[in-house]
């Protein structure tokens, strides 16, 4: 899944605007609260209603571009001039409204929070939590009418909202990085989704078409051989190779529908019969027959690989499978004979042989193939028996 032109961080267009989107929805309560409980109180005329709204909306557009900033996990840029922006727009009018607008200094509260270093921001949020909290107290302990208790309770009653409006304001912007994150995690997840079915298709096709290429061209050998002296038995091979492509167009159709499956035993006998019209001698000596599907799969694969490998890779007259356990792993021993060493076939098969590494590595397995000096081509795979 490849991402478009639009995208930014690989996470599409839509993504950020709907991040926009959602803080702007967090944001508009806390910029209304201020002329909401302002205007009426105060009984403001229209055009200084509609100066108070507009020096609320302007400080709800700088904390805006302060928590945009901060979703993406940065500062804004000139991050401590708007901040000044910020606190100059919530304390000039501040003397003119007191209290009624003095709750519009949480966006000071979450503006220094994004933009200014952590040491001084700490002391710069602490500063109108506490001013304003002990300015409350002080101003409702000079009224005689209110007792000790509704003091405690106004008191509280600020240091919470500046507190957690603060908070919120905040808050919104780690959770629409957030968000922003779990996208980038679901987009980066289905990209890789997609990766790996296309590197199973890769690797099974390899497998497959390898197997069945390599027997056709072997049987189409043996039947032009055949052909001036047993026209009959020619024609049996073509049959023969006919069938061999057949199935593998079977196997292709099945292999992209991740519907193929094969088992160590039907691969250990088409090999031994493929080898066996080549003039290899084979030798099968199998330790454990009750095996795990994944893991009896997997070195069903290694042993078609592996057959192929000896039929394109050496000019081999003996060919051994071998299982043994190993206290709770099974081993898969492969050898061949007059293996053919120089770089570029040996470059070419230990790279055929990729796949099989890989089967055997989603099994919490391994796979080890080298040449021998007497000749020897050797490949074990072992695996868990129970790999989950």
């Amino acid at each position: 899944m490849r991402p478009s032109s639009g995208d930014t961080v690989g996470v599409p267009a839509w993504t950020a605007r709907r991040s926009a989107w959602f803080l702007a929805a967090l944001h508009v309560p806390f910029v209304v609260a201020g002329p909401v409980v302002t205007i009426p109180r105060h009984q403001l005329e229209p055009a200084d209603a509609v100066l108070l709204a507009l020096t609320a909306a302007a400080i709800g557009g700088l904390q805006m571009r302060h928590s945009l900033a901060a979703a993406h996990g940065r500062r804004a840029a000139g991050a401590p001039w708007t901040f000044l922006g910020v606190c100059l727009l919530v304390y000039v009018p501040l003397p003119l409204f007191t209290w009624d607008w003095a709750i519009m200094q949480w966006f000071v509260v979450a503006s220094a929070a994004m933009t200014l270093p952590r040491r001084l921001a700490v002391v710069v949020c602490a500063g109108p939590i506490v001013g304003q909290t002990v300015a409350a107290g002080w101003y409702v302990g000079h009224d005689p009418t209110v007792g000790p208790g509704l003091l405690v309770v106004f008191v509280l009653y600020t240091l919470t909202l500046i507190t957690a409006g603060s908070a919120a304001l905040v808050g919104s912007g780690w959770l629409a990085r957030t968000l922003t994150e779990l996208d980038e995690a679901r987009h980066a997840q289905a990209r890789l989704a997609a990766t790996r079915e296309r590197v199973r298709l890769s690797r099974d096709l390899h497998d497959l078409l390898g197997h069945s290429l390599a027997t056709t061209s072997l049987q189409g050998d043996l039947a032009l051989t055949l052909l001036p002296a047993d026209p009959a038995a020619a024609r049996a091979e073509m049959e023969r190779v006919a069938t061999v492509a057949r199935r593998a167009l079977h196997d292709i159709r099945a292999v992209t529908r991740d519907e193929h499956s094969v088992t160590l035993r039907s691969e250990i006998a088409s090999a031994t019969t493929l080898l066996g019209a080549a003039g290899v001698h084979t030798e099968i000596d199998l330790g454990e027959s009750d095996l795990a599907g994944p893991v009896d799969e997997a070195l069903a694969w290694a042993v078609r690989e592996a057959a192929t490998n000896t039929l394109r890779h050496s000019r081999a007259t003996r060919w051994s499978v071998t299982t043994r356990n190993t206290s709770d792993r099974i081993r898969l021993t492969i050898v061949n004979d007059n293996a053919l060493q120089d770089a570029a076939r040996g470059d070419s098969l230990l790279g055929g042989l990729a796949g099989v590494a890989a089967r055997a590595h989603l099994l919490s397995g391994r796979a080890t193939a080298q040449f021998t000096p007497d000749g020897l081509f050797r490949l074990e795979v072992e695996i868990p028996r129970e790999p989950w």
